[in-house]
This record gives C-alpha cells, structure tokens and sequence, in this order.
C-alpha cells in the first residue's frame, strides 16, 4: 500500500511539474522577449541597411533618444502613483519657447534661461498635481486640459510665431538677442568615447537622469512610498502616509523632467520652433510604457523606460534608413506597443494565479 501511495504522488508530481516547466518557459518568453525583439530589430535593421552599424547612425540615435526619454522618465514617475501626465510635451515646447524669449527677446543669459524653464516645468506640475489631487479631476482631464491651455499660451508673445535672432517682434521692433554658447552647447556638444564626437551632451544628461530616478524610485523610501500610494492608496493612507504629497511630487518631477527636455531642444536647434515639439508627448509614452514588458517588471520602471526610449529611437531610425513613409511609423509604433502591453498583462495575469 506504500509503494502504490508513492507511485502515485511520483505520478501527480511528474504531472504537476510539466505545467511548471510550460510556465517557467513562458515565464522566460515574457521576461526576455522584449530584449530578444530589440536585439532582433538591431540585426534587422543592421541587414537591411547600410550604415546602420555606423557610429554617425548611433549619433542620431541617441539625439533622438535622448530628449524622448528624459519626457519618458517623468510620465514613470506619474504612473508610479497611479497618475498619467499628458501635458509634458506642451511643457517642453513651452520650456524650448521660454528659453529662447528669455535670450533672444528679453536678452538675459543662459543661467537665466535655463532656471526660468525649469520654474515653468515645476510650476506646471505642482498646478496638475494640485487640480488632480484636491480638486478631483481625473489625472487625464486634469493634464489634458493643461497641454490645450500650454499650446495657446506658448503662442501668445510671439502671435504664433517661432523664435529666432532678429525677428520681427509684434510691436515692429527687432530681436537683438542671442543664443549664448554655453546654452548652445547644451544640445550640441559631443564627447569622446572611443570615437570623436560620439556621445551628445544631451544622452549624458539622460543617462545622469535615468540613474538618478532608477535609484530614487528603488532605494530610498520616499520612492517605495510612491508605489505604495500608486498600487494601493487607500491602504497607504492607513498606514499614515500622506498619499498626495506623494502624487503631486510627481507630478513636479513630470513637468521638471519635461522642461528640461525642452531646454536641451531649444539648445539643439538654436531657436524657439513653435512646432518641433508635436510628436515628444506620443514617443514619450510609447517609451514609458514600453518599459513595462522590460525584464518582466510589469510595472513602471527607470531602467525599462530607458530600454523602451531606446528601442523607439532604433525602430524609427532603421525605418528612416529604409525609406519607409513618415505616415506609416505611428502604425509600426502603436503595433510595437501592443506588443509590449501583451507582454506585461501576460505576466500580470501569470502573477495573479
């Protein structure tokens, strides 16, 4: 009776550890695939293409994705506390236009430029954070009305108008003023790393960034509190935490993150361009929630959203490489994303059993 009780429970282990080893692969498909599809797209695109593999094509990867993903870096912070913020490119083409009216028009320095951006990032985001936590509107409303009210705004002191050295102004008189160097040299200076004129300044800034928000959000506790007031705010409040200090801090670091996005895109393109700003808030949140299928976190993350701002800058760069039509690269971006999002909610799911 022993050894028939034993040659049974050997039978249901053996039957019970083939579903464990199906999901331990599938566990490893949703962990890596995203790693495997970048890695995949990387040698795609290098035989598809000539020139990919060239350092001048790694250039302009990471210009692009630099800016992408330091607005990436603010939405994951919001969606740690469970929010959104669909205001950040509003607010780096704001901070790009407020940077050059404080140079060019205004004739002030860079430090002047560079500090009255980053009050308007701070500004904008405490102003969400406030309407979203104590006047109750919907974080998607709240920003969304935001971005409308950034638009209009940002247009107003030029009637429309782009910002460069000696324009007209609207009261008939010119613009003397300057981008200084030093700004200048924000959004174009190159470092050397193996190769001369490699690494941009500003892919140094999103890294210095990137490590900054990864170690904040995972090491110390004000971090920890943050996606315990995202996962479950009724339950943090219990514990006493203050639950909207928390969400309207990161909203701050949102629209500072964003206004610094769009000094290193005023300091690239040397001008306030009303419309060079159109397509950061779309790439931004492709990049951050790409970050979710990145190693399975399956939640918002720096290093994924970093990955994910990566892996739009290779895509659009190897479909550039390629000719393909500008039109059809949201396509290929919202198809990329639902393939990240299946990946997260799998292991969401999986998580769950």
């Amino acid at each position: 009776m022993n050894s028939q009780t034993a040659r049974e429970s050997a039978v249901e282990a053996k039957a019970d550890a083939r579903p464990k080893d199906r999901l331990s692969m599938r566990e490893l498909a949703i962990r890596y695939g995203f790693l495997s599809l970048l890695v995949g797209l990387i040698v795609f695109f290098s035989l598809a293409t000539r020139g990919f593999t060239s350092p001048q094509a790694a250039v302009f990867i990471l210009q692009s994705v630099s800016i992408t993903g330091i607005l990436a870096l603010g939405v994951t912070a919001t969606l740690v506390v469970g929010g959104f913020d669909l205001s950040i490119g509003s607010i780096a083409t704001s901070s790009m236009m407020a940077a050059a009216y404080v140079m060019v028009v205004l004739e002030q320095n860079a430090l002047v430029a560079v500090l009255a951006c980053l009050a308007i990032g701070a500004l904008v985001g405490l102003i969400n954070g406030l309407i979203i936590c104590y006047m109750r509107v919907p974080d998607l409303l709240a920003t969304l009305g935001m971005m409308f009210l950034l638009i209009g705004l940002q247009r107003i002191p030029t009637e429309g108008r782009s910002i460069a050295t000696g324009m007209t102004l609207p009261d008939g008189s010119t613009a003397e003023g300057t981008f200084s160097q030093a700004f200048l040299a924000l959004g174009r200076h190159r470092f050397d790393l193996f190769i001369e004129n490699l690494v941009p300044a500003s892919v140094v800034v999103l890294i210095v960034l990137a490590i900054l928000i990864w170690f904040f959000l995972e090491y110390t506790r004000f971090g920890r509190m943050m996606y315990a007031a995202g996962s479950n705010a009724r339950a943090a409040e219990f514990a006493g935490a203050p639950v909207k200090a928390y969400r309207i801090w990161a909203y701050v670091i949102s629209g500072v993150f964003a206004s610094i996005g769009g000094i290193l895109l005023a300091a690239r393109l040397g001008r306030g361009d009303i419309a060079s700003g159109n397509n950061l808030l779309l790439d931004a949140v492709a990049a951050a929630l790409i970050g979710f299928a990145v190693l399975g976190a399956a939640k918002p993350n720096a290093f994924g959203t970093a990955i994910g701002a990566l892996f739009v800058g290779v895509l659009l760069q190897g479909l550039t490489m390629m000719n393909v039509p500008y039109y059809t690269q949201d396509f290929v971006k919202g198809a990329v994303l639902v393939i990240a999002l299946i990946f997260t909610f799998a292991l969401l799911a999986r998580n769950a059993r």
